[in-house]
């Protein structure tokens, strides 16, 4: 591990302080180098449209709106090469939540959010995406079992 000595004004050292103090960091070095790490991923993924994630598609509609609840789902099997998973939530009379899961390159990924997000009824989205690796590995899975290879996806 390296030292590397900053200089923050004191402004920028209270908010600190206050991130810090809200999700209970030990210490300053723990606080900075959690957000060193989540700045570069940020930069990873806005830079890098063929970089592999993971991605979270959080949204809230009207499921009453006209047709929604078939645009959505025909937009999921339209990218079933992006599409894992869906869970579905309702909210309220009117409102129902969705989280679909997606795996694949990060213009891919934010491409398919962005049109589910922007159809009519969708009251809020977001995306939330994880930079990750995918590997073909060989191995086994406990005594007996025959070497074999599939997919890993790990975190960066």
């Amino acid at each position: 591990m390296q030292r590397t000595t900053i200089t923050l004004d004191d402004d920028l050292m209270g908010r600190l302080d206050e991130f810090m103090a809200d999700r209970n960091y030990a210490n300053r070095s723990e606080a900075i180098r959690d957000l060193v790490r989540a700045g570069l991923e940020q930069a990873t993924l806005e830079s890098s449209p063929q970089a592999q994630c993971l991605g979270a598609a959080i949204y809230v509609y009207d499921h009453e709106a006209r047709d929604l609840s078939s645009r959505l789902t025909r937009a999921a099997h339209d990218h079933h090469d992006l599409s894992l998973a869906t869970l579905h939530v309702h909210l309220d009379h009117d409102s129902c939540m969705e989280v679909t899961v997606l795996r694949g390159a990060v213009g891919d990924v934010r491409h398919f959010a962005d049109h589910v997000i922007a159809e009519r009824g969708v009251r809020h989205g977001r995306l939330v995406l994880v930079p990750v690796e995918e590997r073909f590995e060989v191995h086994t899975h406990g005594k007996g079992s025959a070497p074999h290879q599939h997919l890993h996806v790990r975190r960066r």
